[in-house]
């Protein structure tokens, strides 16, 4: 039997989590409900639905399941979108909550909400809303992705709401939205002043700086060249427990693939506050982390902890 060699990479990695290759359902009907304690496939902590940018690429819960099935993605975080500047359409938290109650064995819901809302403005406010999407499902905040600066006081807020109501907050870092220095110091205002909350660090800002040298335009690119000493985010994972790692969209998988000896050492390093993710948000979107994931040479436990155990405990799933 002649068989690719995306398909024989996906059969080992799979082997690798604990299941034979084969056994992931090859029909939507199937697929309806896994066994999240089968500890098959990955758990994408990066995904959306609705409409981005393009009016005719909208993504419905069923094209996002139909995707997911035919890349051995057993659950994934649905993300709204709700500040101006995160998309030109916007994804509301009702619309999440809503494909999650139709599909609660692959879908994971978050809520958002952007601080400069008129009527969310308090904590105590910010506090209640958050905690009523909670009660209705959601498992974490994002995403987060605000044209203000990181540590911005109505970002504040927001951040001291997440941390009483005790669920892990995702956010995408820029030179745009959750704007932040070379170094991230904005950031790391954040993690200091609120050391409960679980921060889950996503964008070009974010994974640019797993390499020193920055300067502030870098923050907002894709930069290409090998990684250098004095990195922001070994700094601050060093420091402070409570910052993790999404390594979605083209940022994440640029940030491993620029340097692939460095970016290995990392995972390993790291394998503890790293999840795997992609940004899927437009049908045939193409996505590297696939790619990423078939050239990286990972013991099987620490392959396992980033493609699904850290989701799993960080947001509670089992």
């Amino acid at each position: 039997m002649n068989i690719s060699r995306r398909a024989f990479s996906k059969s080992l990695f799979l082997a690798g989590l604990g299941c034979a290759a084969g056994q992931w359902p090859t029909s939507r009907a199937q697929a309806a409900a896994p066994s999240i304690e089968a500890g098959t496939g990955f758990i994408d902590v990066h995904t959306h639905i609705g409409t981005y940018t393009d009016p005719k690429k909208n993504l419905s819960p069923e094209a996002l399941i139909s995707w997911m099935d035919e890349f051995e993605v057993e659950k994934a975080v649905v993300l709204p979108l709700t500040s101006p500047e995160s998309t030109k359409y916007l994804q509301t938290t009702e619309s999440v909550l809503a494909a999650a109650k139709d599909h609660p064995d692959r879908l994971i819901p978050f809520c958002s909400v952007d601080p400069r809302t008129t009527h969310a403005g308090s904590v105590k406010a910010l506090t209640g809303m958050i905690q009523g999407w909670v009660d209705q499902g959601a498992k974490g905040f994002g995403e987060h992705k605000v044209g203000l600066n990181f540590d911005d006081p109505l970002m504040m807020r927001v951040y001291e709401a997440c941390q009483e109501v005790g669920i892990p907050l995702l956010f995408h870092i820029d030179n745009i939205r959750g704007k932040d220095v070379p170094g991230l110091k904005r950031l790391e205002n954040a993690l200091k002043t609120f050391p409960e909350l679980n921060f889950i660090g996503h964008g070009p800002g974010w994974w640019a700086s797993i390499s020193g040298g920055l300067d502030q335009k870098s923050l907002g690119g894709y930069p290409k060249s090998k990684v250098e000493p004095g990195g922001a985010i070994d700094d601050l994972m060093s420091r402070y427990p409570n910052i993790y790692g999404d390594l979605s969209a083209g940022s994440g998988a640029n940030s491993i693939s620029r340097d692939m000896e460095f970016g290995t050492e990392f995972l390993i390093r790291r394998q503890d506050r790293i999840m795997f993710g992609t940004d899927y948000l437009a049908p045939g979107q193409h996505v590297p982390q696939f790619e990423l994931f078939e050239k990286l040479v990972l013991p099987d436990e620490v392959r396992s902890k980033i493609c699904r155990e850290n989701a799993i405990k960080l947001l509670k799933l089992s």
